[in-house]
């Protein structure tokens, strides 16, 4: 199985730079989510890798195969990079039964009938479609007929299977069940996913790592407990989560190379980080607090806010707090619990996951604890 490298690849549509010089490497057998809001660029990165859109500088290796390389001038055709592509219309042939559509691409590589047989049987039995055999795509459901697709796109054994948004036409609950389905899949096949999403929760639970993407340039490439808990800038710690991160205006002066004075939500506090802190300017400086809602203990400490609403969801509720300065805080609580809006509540920020970011230059620049 191959590794997929990127190195400096760029692609401008004239004046309009879709992908700005991006560096990126897929190991061998990884699962790739490739995320960010619409226009972000994700889709044109793996068109690239596909061979589906010429990048305008850069170079793409594919395994120990350059596929692309605007210096040299290579630029080898998708039919020959030994890739699978599902889409997020299934494509299915209207008028070919279920078998015949995932035999189709068999065929089209002079595959022995038998051989086509048994790789169709394979497939039928692995994506838990074998009744559906000799129906028609009319026929299925809409998470049906995304199995059959996907059957179709590996039943020629590719080395790397691009999907792009593959789930977004299914309902809530089928996107649930086929989540579970494609990482099961995954550990099955050995084969290399790189996957676009704008959905974090996709992201998240699918990725062995996730590359967040910003107006064409890349914000963070880690696995995904690492783009949560440890968001490199201002931007990712906005986007990945749900509830997002609080984010709480402060002042600060540094003390020493892991602790900060900080001035924030009308207390003086010192924030303690882990590991040296970074860039933070000399003397006061303007900052910004990332609190996730798990971290906001509710009636305990010595803040104080208001209730300003409460959202119960069975397994955990949503309470909104508003500060004495103005300031919305979001915290999560475990179980279905409700308080009187408008009520006064204590409140504490606790744990060592809280990130410092200087508001300059959106960075992170601190993960510890904060102390009154």
């Amino acid at each position: 199985m191959p590794k997929i490298v990127l190195e400096h690849v760029t692609k401008r549509f004239e004046k309009f730079v879709a992908v700005e010089d991006l560096n990126m490497v897929i190991e061998d057998r990884e699962f790739i989510t490739l995320l960010g809001p619409s226009g972000c660029g994700k889709t044109t990165t793996l068109r690239m890798i596909a061979g589906l859109e010429t990048p305008t500088e850069g170079r793409i290796t594919i395994g120990d195969t350059v596929v692309f390389d605007a210096a040299k001038g290579i630029n080898i055709s998708p039919g020959k990079r030994d890739i699978g592509f599902l889409f997020q219309n299934y494509a299915l042939w209207p008028h070919m039964t279920v078998y015949q559509n995932i035999a189709f691409g068999l065929e089209n590589l002079k595959w022995s009938k038998e051989d086509i047989r048994k790789r169709v049987d394979e497939m039928l039995a692995m994506l838990k479609i074998e009744q559906f055999e000799k129906r028609y795509p009319s026929e299925l459901s809409g998470g049906q007929q995304q199995r059959v697709a996907i059957a179709r796109t590996l039943a020629p054994k590719p080395k790397v299977l691009f999907m792009d948004e593959p789930l977004s036409n299914l309902d809530a609950k089928l996107r649930l069940e086929m989540r579970t389905e494609l990482k099961r899949l995954h550990a099955d096949t050995d084969s290399t996913f790189v996957y676009v999403t704008h959905d974090q929760l996709e992201a998240m639970t699918l990725a062995t790592r996730v590359c967040l993407m910003k107006t064409g340039i890349m914000q963070q490439y880690d696995p995904p407990l690492t783009v949560y808990n440890d968001p490199a800038n201002l931007f990712t710690a906005d986007f990945v989560g749900n509830p997002t991160m609080n984010f709480i205006q402060a002042t600060a002066r540094k003390v020493d190379d892991t602790h900060a004075e900080l001035d924030a939500l009308g207390s003086k506090m010192v924030f303690e980080s882990k590991d040296p802190l970074g860039e933070l300017a000399e003397g006061e400086a303007n900052a910004v607090l990332g609190v996730r809602p798990e971290f906001l203990r509710l009636k305990t400490g010595t803040h104080k806010a208001k209730v300003y609403a409460t959202l119960p969801a069975g397994m955990e509720t949503t309470v909104k707090l508003e500060a004495p300065d103005g300031t919305m805080l979001t915290s999560v609580e475990f179980g279905s619990v409700d308080y009187d809006l408008n009520s006064q509540i204590d409140y504490q920020i606790y744990g060592d996951g809280i990130i410092l970011f200087d508001k300059k230059s959106e960075k992170n620049i601190g993960k510890g604890c904060v102390k009154l």
